[in-house]
């Protein structure tokens, strides 16, 4: 199981999910004969027949994972055509069984079971991102759609007037440091021109998968998406509302202030005071993180007194050293050290003589022991981060893997990256000076500047990483058309972020497709949960470990009390429905957005103070 930042896991059960892709092959033989029994005497499926399906498709998927997580391991540590069709080959085996599985998994919809083989089922039924219609035109058709779809957005880049292309990354790094307003509007504009051409791919897609999803027994893909979070689609989306109307407030305090500070630096012509933000301004080429024009709206007197990078390389912190001082974190709360089997074969460098994919992931080959993470580390503070981020994804692997295979996974799929950033918000100045890299702890009056640089990404992200898939779900359902698509993305991006396109758009482009996640059919709602769900856990852990102080500069590093509960919960993996899970350490099974304005209180106060001294009009 490959857990890679920003992008969907890649356990073997989801990597075909994911991706939606369809094949026909010897992988589907034993699910075809297990499955006939019921069809075969016209009788209505009962709980045996249900039984033996389940565990002869739990069985299937989890040796076909093994053989799919070395061939995409191998992919991506040695790049060449041969690897590439290898991954592709054991990747097409996978997407046949699980679009197998989940047909014939729909057929047992209405069989009454016991809780745990119920849970196993709606896995099963419901992990099809993209589910193809049974109609086999169709379903290579839908195929084919998502690889154009991939394509056209992976080869994507932009030419400027004096003939220097740009891909994406390229243009992303423009965009955070530039601060010409017509380079940044050039680069946003055209990196948005590669996403035309997806309008008609995208809208055959969403009528394809809905038609598979139908197949299935769901709606609408929609209807699909949101049924894999323990509750009522409908109820979910209320949920989401919830927690989203709890962070409101201190997302428009930060809107407030940043457009203040925009104005300040661009004039009010580019960077109106007032209404919404325009996009290309905010150091992101989607305005989804806004930690690039820290420079532009930092408080005066808020360096820290520290650069974290000096100091690794002050105490001479190697890439090796850098994990093992992360795995550190992880023994000092109890848990077992890495195996012998992690330090040998996990990629920590970029190598020299050859291509790798240097994303940092967190793999588990085997779905037992064998877990690695692949990066190609830089001797950096955000390389540091990312590293305990990474080993979370792994300690979280390892703590389930006596669980069966449908339920090797996280309660839902905000917690694994949840459990990641947790990790990371405990990286503060006081656990700095525990290992000995800091001498001195900072004053609360360097709080504010670190607290608004992790605000403008983790609060400025929260209403983006809810609003995609808001649009998703209802062009799925209907409630937008294609018509509508681009007039509707812009309508929502300024419901809900106050972030207004920089220049006119109509229905000849297509946003949407400019971020990977819509052409790739990841969903998005998980980001947005992980995002509250950290602050939840890291509150609880702090009262666990009795830290008195502000929730910001608590770190749970050394204590195994607060690693006995986190333990508690990593070790349900999937097998228990989320509420089940987040109650072993936060003592309360619903989601609460109050420990993320716990963290920034001193943040929220300060913001409203700037704002209100420079009679700013907030809101948009």
């Amino acid at each position: 199981m490959a857990i890679l930042l920003n992008r969907p896991t890649t356990l073997a059960l989801t990597i075909a999910l994911t991706l939606g892709l369809t094949a026909c092959n010897d992988a589907q033989s034993k699910a075809e004969t297990t499955a006939a029994a019921p069809a075969a005497n016209n009788a209505a499926p009962d709980k045996a027949q249900a039984i033996a399906f389940i565990q002869d498709a739990e069985a299937q998927m989890a040796q076909l994972s093994i053989e799919a997580n070395r061939a995409e391991w191998i992919y991506s540590n040695f790049i060449t055509e041969d690897t590439a069709a290898l991954s592709a080959a054991v990747g097409e085996k996978v997407s046949a069984a699980s679009v197998k599985f989940a047909t014939e998994a729909a057929k047992y919809a209405n069989v009454e079971l016991d809780p745990a083989n119920a849970r196993k089922l709606n896995i099963l039924r419901s992990a099809l991102v993209l589910p193809a219609p049974l109609d086999p035109a169709k379903n290579a058709e839908l195929a084919q759609i998502s690889s154009e779809l991939n394509g056209l957005y992976g080869k994507g880049k932009y030419c400027f007037a004096d003939g220097k292309c740009m891909t994406q990354p390229e243009l992303s790094s423009l965009m955070a440091e530039s601060r010409d307003p017509a380079k940044l509007l050039e680069a946003w504009k055209g990196w948005r021109e590669i996403a035309k051409p997806m309008r008609p791919l995208f809208q055959r897609e969403v009528e394809l998968a809905n038609e598979g999803a139908k197949d299935l027994g769901y709606a609408n893909l929609s209807e699909l998406w949101r049924s894999q979070y323990d509750m009522k689609p409908d109820e979910f989306s209320q949920e989401l509302d919830r927690l989203w109307g709890q962070v409101k407030p201190l997302y428009e305090s930060l809107h407030c202030y940043v457009r203040g500070e925009l104005n300040n630096e661009y004039g009010d012509t580019i960077a109106p005071k007032t209404g919404p933000i325009p996009a290309h301004l905010l150091g992101n080429m989607w305005a989804q993180q806004w930690g690039n024009v820290y420079d532009l709206v930092a408080p005066d007197d808020a360096d820290p007194g520290y650069d974290v990078t000096e100091l690794l390389e002050q105490k001479g912190y190697d890439e090796h050293k850098m994990v093992k001082q992360a795995e550190s974190f992880f023994t000092s709360l109890g848990f077992a050290p890495l195996p012998d089997s992690f330090w040998s074969r996990s990629l920590f460098l970029q190598p020299k003589d050859r291509d790798v994919v240097c994303h940092a992931s967190a793999w588990d080959l085997d779905n037992l022991d064998d877990i690695r993470i692949k990066m190609c580390i830089q001797k950096t503070a955000e390389d540091f981060t990312v590293i305990h981020h990474e080993l979370g994804h792994n300690f979280y692997q390892r703590a389930y893997k006596q669980q069966p295979f449908l339920f090797k996974n996280s309660a839902n799929d905000g917690f694994h990256e949840a459990i990641g950033d947790t990790i990371a918000l405990s990286i503060t100045p006081s656990y700095l000076k525990q290992i000995g890299l800091l001498e001195d702890v900072p004053d609360a009056s360097k709080d504010i500047g670190l607290l608004l640089k992790q605000a403008l990404d983790k609060i400025a992200f929260l209403p983006f990483g809810l609003m995609i898939d808001q649009w998703r779900w209802k062009v799925f359902s209907g409630e937008i058309t294609p018509a509508q698509y681009n007039q509707a993305w812009w309508e929502l991006r300024e419901k809900y972020q106050g972030v207004m396109a920089p220049t006119d758009r109509s229905e000849a482009d297509f946003d949407p497709g400019a971020k990977y996640h819509v052409p790739g059919n990841v969903p998005y709602t998980r980001y947005f949960l992980a995002h509250i769900l950290q602050f939840q856990f890291h509150k609880a852990l702090c009262d666990t470990a009795g830290d008195k102080g502000p929730v910001h500069r608590c770190s749970i590093y050394g204590n195994q009390a607060a690693g006995e509960k986190l333990n508690k919960m990593l070790e349900l993996g999937a097998s228990q429905p989320w509420p089940v899970a987040l109650k072993e350490v936060t003592g309360t099974e619903g989601m609460d957005a109050k420990a993320v304005l716990d963290y920034f209180a001193p943040l929220k106060t300060w913001l409203d103070e700037q704002n209100t001294a420079a009679n700013r009009q907030c809101g948009w």
